[in-house]
């Protein structure tokens, strides 16, 4: 059987408290499942972001999409973790990731090193953390693409998160064609055959689009993407164009064909999406 549909809304702006209260009051009224909060410089920080959610919230999970491990050691994210999971009644969900943004690493005076190096440092985190964390510990995702990180979340995580795109070497996204992910996915599944794990898998929506002209809303993406065809950009899991009848069709073709139940989309686009949210928890 298909595991149920989970939403995710990842919440990139804060202008003030009380805003923020009203904003993750409608992430809630909305039907999204977990609010998430990503980890950039010049964007709201996760954890007190995410305490002051619990405080505007009663149901939603509340979550990190996804810290950039290179920011934090073991002993300072424990604490900042076990902190919040508290505070939160137990609402956290612990997302984690290399990091990938160069210009980040540079502002924070931290060597950016390469995709192993940073892989190395998120393994070593992640070892050292998981016996710091008191019980009950917050379910843990892990984010990413390539082999080694598909086998660390295989390892540890509860949720395997896949971006769904490949990173430049300055960090910019290079969104894969659904064939792509197809394979990704498939290793992803090995790995977690070879650990006896079951994890839920996640994609990231970049953007969605309620439209009754997709070639349309696609071909206004198209010059951001062009190593994509048209073709390519309305099969990509990455990118929800159509009505709302066809938007929640492809999420439900996303789960059958990827496995992904549960879909995360940006702040820009959680509105359109409320909709379709909306459509497929009346099927």
């Amino acid at each position: 059987m298909a595991r149920e549909f989970r939403f995710g809304g990842a919440l990139l702006e804060a202008d003030s408290g009380e805003g923020w209260a009203k904003k993750c009051e409608r992430v809630e009224a909305a039907g999204y499942d977990v609010l998430l909060v990503p980890d950039h410089l010049g964007w709201p920080a996760p954890f007190p972001s995410l305490v002051a959610a619990a405080g505007a919230t009663e149901r939603v999970r509340l979550g990190t999409f996804v810290l950039n491990a290179a920011f934090w050691n073991p002993a300072l994210l424990a604490r900042e973790v076990a902190t919040t999971q508290q505070l939160t009644g137990g609402r956290l969900e612990l997302g984690l990731g290399t990091g990938y943004v160069r210009e980040e690493f540079e502002r924070a005076g931290l060597d950016y090193g390469t995709p192993r190096s940073r892989v190395d440092h998120l393994e070593r985190l992640v070892a050292e953390l998981e016996p710091l964390l008191p019980e009950p510990r917050p379910p843990m995702l892990l984010g990413g693409n390539g082999d080694r990180m598909l086998r660390l979340a295989a390892r540890h995580a509860g949720v395997v998160a896949f971006t769904g795109a490949r990173h430049d070497t300055d960090g910019a996204l290079r969104l894969l064609t659904a064939e792509a992910v197809d394979e990704r996915v498939a290793a992803a599944r090995r790995f977690a055959a070879e650990q006896g794990t079951d994890p839920e898998f996640n994609i990231l929506v970049q953007r969605v689009v309620v439209t009754d002209d997709r070639e349309a809303a696609a071909a206004e993406v198209a010059p951001r993407v062009p190593h994509l065809s048209m073709e390519q950009l309305l099969d990509a899991p990455t990118l929800l164009f159509g009505t709302v009848a066809q938007i929640a069709a492809q999420v439900r073709a996303n789960r059958e064909r990827f496995g992904f139940s549960y879909v995360t989309v940006l702040e820009p686009s959680m509105e359109a999406f409320a909709q379709v949210i909306e459509e497929l928890r009346a099927c």
